[in-house]
């Protein structure tokens, strides 16, 4: 017979073992696992739609179970997979042409299945993008920083309230200072859109002002957002922007529209449409009344269609006098979709100063583009200024120096894959090349018609279609590539307006050293000297021991030669074809005859100001270049009229000749 001590122990351990169950780790690990959870929302994981996915993240970001931002980041990455059999999720690794099944609880491989035994999930972009806002806090502070700047980009593209905190919590711990600003910069963003207290979102909406990048403005627009309203009298407690005056800022036409939408007045009835309305409505030869031959007055129509009115029979309508009553009996308006006007006024102020602000940097934007355009027009003509401005020969073949420079480098490149050190050697060569060309073209047909302008003309002309038929037998009616070394790729960027490529820099700078060159060639050098002396007065010099054919001929090769490298340094933006020369001929005549003829300061200017021209009217009307450049000739034609001399005109004995 047990005593009752023994009794008592025996009571203990029946509890004990009673309670096991509950204890044992497997059994805790089954309850609190992330695999059960999944499990209550298991055909919403398996097939997730824009409709389901909210109420699945909010339910685990809500229990926030181990393993929660792994889960997000694989089903965003297409990564977890479903078994048919019992409806489980499990991760997956490839071995071996088979599929290794992970438990998305313990990690642990628990089966190999092939791929046709196992279903893939695989969210659309919409969902993704979805999974990555919500994944977006849990990886803020991820080990790699690849997975951070995804949650990021995350954030930018789909940002909220629930975001602020742990963005903020993460940016004391962040290692890498460029995104550390990146965080510091989205937490300023979401301040200024749901912050709170009030104090900090004004605050960080006044940190947005100036800021002319498009997330800041976006969020400055978005802030300031505006919907019409139309009421017998002003709301009270409406945000309102501004009231509307009907005649100076809205139409009466518009703001009776605007009453017929709100459902506030009948629609507007035209003469046309009432006369259908009355003839589908005619009985016993009458219509509401009113016999058909007395309907051939206005005011007999509208009896009878008031009639009808009365009657029921058909759909109220405004007669004209109405439309003016009745807009008059109402108010226009416009709201704010932001209710506090605090913060409304805010960000007004923000985004007037980000618009000034946006305004100089679109004008410093056109100011380089204008540049950049007047130095290639500069570098296309410069050769040009000292055949056609200095030695008086209309030269129509320059275009096709150009193009053969272009094609020097594209050979060139050929032989030597190395860019850099192709575009080395293919700038001296391609100055070689149309140097030898142009002395060739001198000796054979310049020479004899300097006295001969327009027997010039036609013969340089029939030589520039020459040339780009041997072009297109040699290398083909395609466009050539003529790439660009790496350090020259990319653009330099100051933020998200104004940025100019790199090479549209080195022609910039390719231009100013032509132009200090060739000052220096002309002013400083004998064969300067000789050139002007020649230009001046060609018998004088050659009383003085100076072989004026001799001079032509070097003047006409250097002028070659340098549309030469300026072939080579459009090729590396523009297309290299043979017609690629015709493209710059009358904006490298133009240049030069409006700059004025015969001075390498003068085709600077000429260049400048057709650069800026072409630039600005673009300006206005970007989508049609065409135009722009139809409006630039018509203004050039109407400045030679004023100015035929150009704008640095020639003095003393050189004006006259």
């Amino acid at each position: 017979m047990c005593s009752p001590a023994s009794l008592a122990r025996l009571a203990v351990i029946v509890t004990i073992l009673a309670c096991t169950p509950a204890l044992r780790p497997g059994v805790a690990i089954a309850q609190e696992g992330l695999q059960p959870l999944l499990q209550k929302y298991q055909a919403e994981i398996a097939k997730p739609s824009r409709t389901t996915v909210d109420r699945v993240l909010a339910a685990l970001l809500r229990e926030n179970r181990p393993g929660t931002s792994e889960f997000l980041r694989r089903w965003q990455d297409r990564g977890v997979y479903e078994r048919p059999g019992d409806g489980f999720f499990f991760y997956a690794q490839e071995a071996s042409g088979a599929l290794h099944l992970i438990d998305i609880d313990s990690g642990v491989a628990v089966a190999e299945v092939t791929r046709r035994e196992i279903n893939q999930i695989r969210p659309n972009s919409g969902v993704r993008g979805v999974i990555a806002a919500a994944l977006a806090p849990f990886e803020l502070n991820a080990p790699e920083p690849a997975r951070r700047q995804a949650a990021l980009d995350a954030i930018a593209r789909s940002g909220d309230a629930d975001q602020i905190v742990p963005l903020a919590d993460s940016i004391d711990h962040e290692p890498d200072a460029v995104l550390k600003r990146r965080k510091e910069r989205l937490l300023v963003l979401l301040t200024a859109q749901f912050g709170t207290p009030q104090s900090a979102r004004l605050t960080a909406i006044s940190d947005l002002a100036g800021d002319i990048s498009i997330e800041a403005r976006s969020v400055l627009n978005q802030l300031t957002a505006r919907q019409a309203g139309v009421a017998i009298a002003l709301p009270e407690g409406a945000n309102i922007a501004r009231v509307l005056e009907v005649g100076e800022d809205i139409s009466g036409t518009e703001a009776y529209d605007r009453l017929v939408g709100a459902g506030l007045a009948p629609p507007r009835q035209s003469a046309t449409d009432r006369r259908e309305v009355l003839a589908q409505h005619i009985v016993d030869g009458a219509v509401g009344g009113v016999p058909l031959h007395q309907l051939d007055t206005d005011a007999a129509r509208t009896r009878a269609y008031e009639a009808l009115e009365a009657a029921g029979t058909v759909p109220a309508r405004a007669a004209e006098n109405e439309v003016a009553r009745t807009v008059a009996a109402h108010v226009f308006y416009e709201t704010y979709v932001q209710p506090d006007p605090e913060v409304t006024a805010a960000a007004e102020d923000a985004l007037a100063t980000t618009t000034r602000t946006l305004g100089l940097y679109q004008t410093l934007d056109l100011v380089l583009d204008g540049l950049s355009l007047a130095s290639i027009f500069f570098l296309a003509a410069i050769g040009l200024a000292i055949t056609f401005g200095v030695m008086g020969v209309i030269n129509m073949a320059h275009g096709e120096f150009i193009m053969m420079g272009a094609y020097t480098g594209y050979v060139v490149q050929i032989f030597i894959p190395d860019y850099t050190f192709s575009l080395i050697v293919a700038l001296p060569l391609a100055f070689a090349v149309t140097f030898g060309a142009g002395v060739t073209m001198e000796r054979l047909v310049i020479r004899h018609l300097y006295t001969r302008p327009l027997e010039t003309l036609l013969a340089t002309f029939g030589i520039s279609i020459a040339l780009q038929q041997l072009a297109k037998n040699v290398f083909g009616t395609q466009a050539r590539p003529l790439t660009a070394p790496d350090w020259l790729s990319g653009a330099l960027t100051l933020n998200d307006i104004v940025s100019i490529s790199n090479i549209r820099v080195a022609i910039f700078v390719l231009s100013l050293i032509f132009l200090a060159l060739l000052l220096f060639i002309l002013k400083r050098t004998r064969l300067g000297l000789e050139m002007r002396a020649v230009t001046q007065n060609p018998g004088m010099a050659a009383s003085m021991g100076i072989n004026p054919n001799r001079i032509n001929m070097l003047t006409f090769g250097l002028g070659s030669g340098i549309a030469g490298i300026a072939g080579v340094a459009i090729g590396l933006y523009a297309q290299v074809t043979s017609e690629m020369g015709a493209n710059y001929i009358v904006q490298s005549f133009m240049t030069v005859v409006v700059g004025g003829v015969g001075n390498v300061w003068g085709t600077l200017a000429g260049a400048s100001l057709i650069g800026f021209l072409q630039k600005g009217i673009e300006w206005f009307n970007p989508s049609n270049t065409l135009a722009a450049q139809t409006y630039m000739i018509l203004f050039i034609i109407m400045f030679i009229q004023f100015r035929p001399k150009g704008i640095v005109a020639l003095k003393g004995r050189a004006a006259g000749d």
